[in-house]
């Protein structure tokens, strides 16, 4: 099975301008933030509901925690929200003002709660709408966890963070390339 795309920076920036141009931008900016800046899983981020993101005076949390029922492995996690996420979560909130706690995060046009498949596809559309290539739903969370592997973190620390059970299917997700060899013979 061929892995997801990791995408570059300028990748990113390209989708995200690109949702400018679709009627639910602020909703798929805010989703595609999710996936790259907490590597949540499609499905993870299609359970996601108002409370879990949002506490009851509306204000985003530093944390939050997501159930057995909401992740692929049926084991809850902690997901930490560093300062770009919470940022877009601000923005996000005028969207979801009128919604109480126990309401998806996400709506469909319907107004229901995307199905893991229903927001797959959107993902797939928006990276092939702008022309990035190899990129699929997946991609944001395997960016996530490269990037993170990019700049030092352990990787033990990145299987939690992507509640991974095995290091082993952490280390699956890090792309390395020849900037990165180069670095790292550089450090004896």
């Amino acid at each position: 099975m061929k892995q997801a795309k990791t995408l570059t920076d300028a990748e990113l920036k390209k989708v995200i301008a690109f949702c400018h141009s679709r009627k639910y931008a602020l909703r798929d900016q805010t989703m595609l933030y999710v996936s790259f800046y907490a590597g949540l899983r499609v499905m993870e981020i299609a359970g996601l509901l108002v409370g879990d993101v949002y506490d009851e005076q509306a204000q985003v949390r530093d944390r939050f925690l997501i159930t057995g029922s909401q992740t692929k492995g049926g084991y809850a996690r902690e997901v930490y929200v560093n300062r770009k996420l919470k940022r877009a979560l601000e923005n996000y909130q005028p969207v979801i003002e009128d919604r109480t706690q126990d309401q998806p995060l996400f709506c469909t046009q319907m107004g229901t709660a995307f199905s893991a498949n229903s927001l797959c596809q959107l993902f797939l559309k928006l990276y092939a709408d702008c022309g990035i290539k190899g990129a699929s739903s997946h991609s944001g969370r395997r960016t996530f966890i490269t990037k993170l592997a990019n700049t030092g973190v352990n990787v033990r620390l990145l299987a939690a963070l992507a509640g991974h059970r095995h290091i082993s299917t952490t280390q699956r997700y890090i792309d390395v390339n020849d900037a990165q060899l180069a670095r790292a013979v550089e450090l004896i």
